[in-house]
């Protein structure tokens, strides 16, 4: 039994990841749940045990991705792309939402806050949130002053303002209003300025 869950959706920068988890039920894991019920501190250390006790597969959407599909499909195909990339074939899977991705080697169900139930799915949201919080990191590192490394791309106020500030990065999700609004902005400003 594999189960899937994502990272992610909502920012307006950086991917979508996703992580499906099978669990070995010789080797349990104590203190999974819901990744956002977590404190950081308990999620990094719940990781190095689900990777060593667990079969871990990860799928990422990029922004261009999510632009070129919308979120929901691109996340889809990320779910997919973390079971295919799983070390051995589940059996069943366990999806995290109230959708299955088209494309699983094997049956699938959807379960409504699922990552506060099974523990599968708890473990891959833990791998997934992670794997996220830890990309937006080097992203904060690479696109100083946008506070990537706080609100990891969600559309906080700081993160708004320093959209209309200093443009967008190519980490962005151009699809999404607040970012299309920047850029719009942007692209105006330097009318005006050519004019």
């Amino acid at each position: 039994m594999a189960g899937v869950d994502e990272a992610g959706r909502g920012p307006l920068a950086g991917p979508v990841v996703t992580a499906a988890v099978i669990l070995d039920p010789a080797r349990p894991i104590e203190g999974l749940g819901d990744s956002k019920a977590l404190t950081e501190a308990r999620r990094r250390a719940l990781v190095p045990l689900i990777r060593a006790h667990a079969w871990v597969g990860i799928g990422i959407a990029e922004p261009t991705e999510i632009d070129r599909l919308n979120i929901l499909h691109a996340t889809m195909r990320a779910m997919a792309r973390a079971v295919a990339r799983l070390p051995i074939r589940p059996d069943h899977v366990l999806i995290d939402g109230n959708r299955i991705p088209p494309g699983l080697p094997c049956p699938a169900d959807a379960i409504v806050k699922g990552d506060a139930s099974k523990a599968c799915i708890s473990a891959a949201s833990i791998i997934a949130k992670t794997l996220r919080d830890d990309l937006m990191m080097n992203a904060a590192a690479r696109f100083p002053g946008y506070g990537l490394d706080g609100h990891k791309g969600y559309p906080s106020p700081a993160h708004k303002q320093a959209l209309r500030d200093l443009g967008v990065t190519p980490i962005h999700r151009r699809s999404y209003a607040p970012v299309r609004a920047a850029l719009e902005s942007r692209f105006s400003t330097d009318a005006n300025q050519c004019g």
